[in-house]
């Protein structure tokens, strides 16, 4: 057996992927934090809290410590007797046993080391005991500086004194913070300052109508921003007469360059480079958001890169790391300087978003209700059986005229006397006998 075998044998297994999670969060560690402390990218702890991948080896190992759970703190009647106070020290061999908890949870961040993580049971249970003084003890000991039982309760139970954000409050939070950012964003994307207004709005208005997903979501923003791009890349808008175009570029000869550089990229390269140079995502968060490996996305991204180094010399020369920076600061300034609409209020967006639904609800009962009355005056009219159609008279030439028996002629009357009397006057007919 390995010695990487053996260390995965010895580190206890891991939890859920959203329990992963969970004592993450508990711990008030961010992702960054832990992808700090145990060596790896943003990217690989979110997949590890997703459960895609799983972390090996000596990663394992400090992962597994850093989100293990905290020992439970002992109650104050496991303290030793009072009888004896001078007994009760800390260990003076190791006095940096006992680390005192950190106050906020960046220090406590910021305490863990990347190499190795502490121990639980090295965390902290409860402060050292004071030591007691050569002197004799008072005849009433002063009462003990530690907080009562209750302060932790009390601490806990203030947070919920505090006034609870409605979902409109969070919904109009995040347009306030996001919209008009993700509307210059759109008009790099599309060259157009109606649809990029047009798309925006159109997201939240989504937004809203699924907040309770988009609300748990782990980044809301991105979510509308996802909403907001796909909608303003839509092909469809070539058919509308006021799309068909794009807007006046700048006027400036540095930012038009740059203006058009974007424009005459594939939708994908564009949004690809709006994403990473742009917005500033980092490469798997850019190729899930556009729906892409990772390679393609690096591969997108070097294209789109080389394509606007073409059309702006200082580009050419700088180093891959440069070049982010660079177009970072051309993007942002471009953004900045070119005159968007400003969006609809919040308020205006959730009301039309409610509108339209509520349009859209009335028009589904609509149709539903005719056609429950199609179908029933259908049953109703219907026939119960079969009956052939009859056909139309049709006037028919060249048939024979109807026949029958003809007027007798004089030889027929004669023919039919002669015979009429033979029958009544003739011979005999032969007749058996029998004997």
């Amino acid at each position: 057996m390995t010695r990487s075998t053996t260390d995965e044998a010895a580190v206890p297994p891991l939890p859920s992927p959203k329990e992963r999670r969970r004592l993450r969060e508990a711990k008030s560690l961010s992702e960054e934090e832990v992808a700090a402390a145990v060596g790896v990218t943003r990217a690989t702890v979110r997949s590890w809290e997703t459960g895609r991948t799983n972390p090996r080896g000596r990663k394992r190992a400090l992962y597994a410590k850093l989100i293990a759970p905290e020992p439970a703190v002992k109650p104050p009647a496991a303290k030793p007797p009072a009888a004896k106070p001078s007994v009760v020290k800390p260990p003076a061999a190791k006095p940096s046993a006992v680390k005192p908890p950190a106050a906020t949870p960046e220090a406590a961040a910021a305490a863990v080391p990347e190499a190795a993580v502490p121990e639980p049971a090295d965390l902290p249970v409860a402060p050292p005991l004071p030591e007691a003084s050569p002197a004799a003890p008072p005849a009433d000991p002063p009462p003990a500086p530690d907080p009562p039982p209750d302060s932790d309760a009390r601490s806990g139970a203030e947070a919920p004194d505090e006034r609870r954000v409605s979902p409109a409050e969070a919904f109009d939070e995040l347009y306030a913070r996001t919209a008009p950012g993700l509307v210059r964003q759109t008009y790099l994307l599309t060259g157009r300052r109606a649809l990029a207004r047009e798309s925006v709005e159109r997201a939240f208005e989504l937004a809203w109508q699924r907040w309770p997903e988009v609300a748990v979501d782990r980044d809301p923003a991105g979510w509308v921003r996802a909403a907001a791009y796909e909608y303003a890349m839509s092909p469809w808008h070539r058919l509308r007469r006021t799309h068909r175009q794009p807007d006046a570029p700048p006027t400036e000869p540095g930012k038009r360059a740059l203006f058009d550089a974007l424009l005459d990229l594939p939708p994908a390269y564009r949004r690809t480079l709006l994403l990473y140079d742009g917005v500033g995502l980092d490469l798997p968060e850019t190729a899930a958001e556009t729906e892409a490996s990772t390679p393609a996305a690096a591969g997108r991204l070097m294209t789109a890169r080389a394509a606007v180094a073409e059309r702006l010399p200082e580009l050419a020369d700088a180093a891959p790391a440069e070049q982010s920076a660079l177009l970072h600061d051309r993007i942002g300034g471009l953004a900045r300087a070119e005159h968007v609409p400003v969006p609809r209020p919040a308020r205006a967006v959730r009301t039309g978003s409610e509108n339209k639904a509520r349009l859209w609800t009335r028009a589904a009962v609509a149709g539903v209700a005719l056609l429950i009355a199609v179908t029933g005056l259908t049953l109703h009219t219907a026939p119960t059986h079969y009956e052939p159609p009859i056909s139309p008279p049709e006037r028919v030439g060249g048939v024979p005229p109807r026949g029958g028996p003809q007027k007798l002629t004089a030889q027929d009357l004669k023919l039919q006397k002669s015979l009429s009397e033979q029958l009544a006057h003739g011979p005999e007919r032969l007749v058996p006998r029998l004997e």
